[in-house]
């Protein structure tokens, strides 16, 4: 008899359920994941509406694809934090307003019949990475969001470690200066030198400061214009050579080398894969990051860590929540 998996992927804007086989596969292909049902989230619907619409969508793929519940053999979910994947319940994420302690696991279990386990996205997207991206293959490896925020997931000994209560990984919220762009509520912080909106913040300030002495970057001409200043506008200006945006990308790579290597020194892990601005940009960052990991880390350790991009692009949401379905 055929085994599945079966995944759900919880976000503020879009929600998914995903179908995959039952078994890791040696190598990524096209036919691991084998059907896949998205939704908006629509969250002035409240989530009960919403966790209605899950299953509903659960138990349709299922039914399409010929699949009963006794061939699967686990369900993962990935949502965003806070939440207690030990009870299954999520606890009021900043993203799902009126998501206050929902018994997402039990709520499936009972309605789906198929054991189910809950985690973080960026635990979810670690074990994801781990099981089945740039981190196959090994033992202790930690992986990084650099999106919107400034995660981790850690695996450590071949497991997910999630702390004592699912708080481990937080490093976005590390100070590395005591002053700087803003993440995480904390001025200097990791998280407010490399993110999305942390790398805007810094952007805006050096940009001032340039116009101020008569250096007009390309990618912003006067002062009108530094409220539309992203992450990614920046990343492009300095693919094209401006100055002022390579020189904002070395900031971030060398912040961001500072803190691997505090990570690289307590965990010494064989591997840290890092998702979406680095996964695209890491042309713009390595160089300065390399430089902070020699010149920070402990080289007994840097020199059994490899740096790597992510390689589930825009499928890690999918894998991350079928990689959970493999908590055991």
């Amino acid at each position: 008899m055929d085994k599945y998996t079966l995944g759900f992927d919880i976000g503020g804007t879009k929600c998914a359920v995903v179908l995959g086989r039952g078994e890791i596969p040696a190598e990524i292909s096209d036919d691991f994941i084998i059907d896949k049902i998205k939704f908006d989230t629509v969250l002035h619907r409240g989530w009960r509406k919403i966790v209605d619409e899950l299953l509903e969508s659960a138990r349709k793929i299922l039914e399409r694809n010929n699949v009963t519940a006794e061939q699967v053999i686990a369900c993962g979910i990935s949502c965003g934090g806070p939440l207690d994947s030990k009870k299954g319940v999520i606890m009021s994420p900043p993203n799902l307003p009126d998501w206050d302690n929902v018994p997402i696991v039990e709520m499936t279990e009972k309605a789906l019949g198929i054991r189910t386990y809950l985690q973080n996205d960026a635990n979810a997207c670690a074990l994801a990475e781990w099981r089945f991206g740039a981190g196959r293959g090994t033992e202790n490896m930690i992986f990084l969001t650099f999106g919107t925020g400034m995660g981790a997931g850690l695996i450590l000994g071949g497991r997910l470690y999630s702390g004592t209560n699912d708080m481990a990984g937080e490093v976005g919220h590390i100070r590395m200066a005591s002053d700087g762009p803003v993440g995480y509520g904390k001025k200097g912080s990791f998280e407010g030198f490399c993110s999305g909106g942390g790398i805007a913040q810094l952007a805006k300030q050096i940009v001032l400061n340039k116009l101020s002495i008569g250096v007009v970057p390309s990618f912003c001409k006067d002062e009108s214009q530094l409220d539309s200043i992203t992450a990614k506008s920046v990343a492009q200006a300095a693919c094209e050579g401006d100055e002022t945006a390579i020189e904002i990308y070395g900031i971030c790579g060398e912040y961001l080398g500072r803190g691997l290597a505090v990570l690289i020194d307590i965990l010494n892990p064989q591997a840290i894969v890092i998702g979406s601005i680095y996964q695209r940009s890491s042309a713009l960052l390595q160089e300065k990051m390399e430089e902070a990991i020699k010149a920070e880390a402990l080289s007994l350790s840097s020199d059994v860590c490899r740096v790597l991009p992510a390689t589930l692009g825009d499928s890690i949401g999918d894998y991350a929540a079928l990689g959970v379905a493999f908590t055991d």
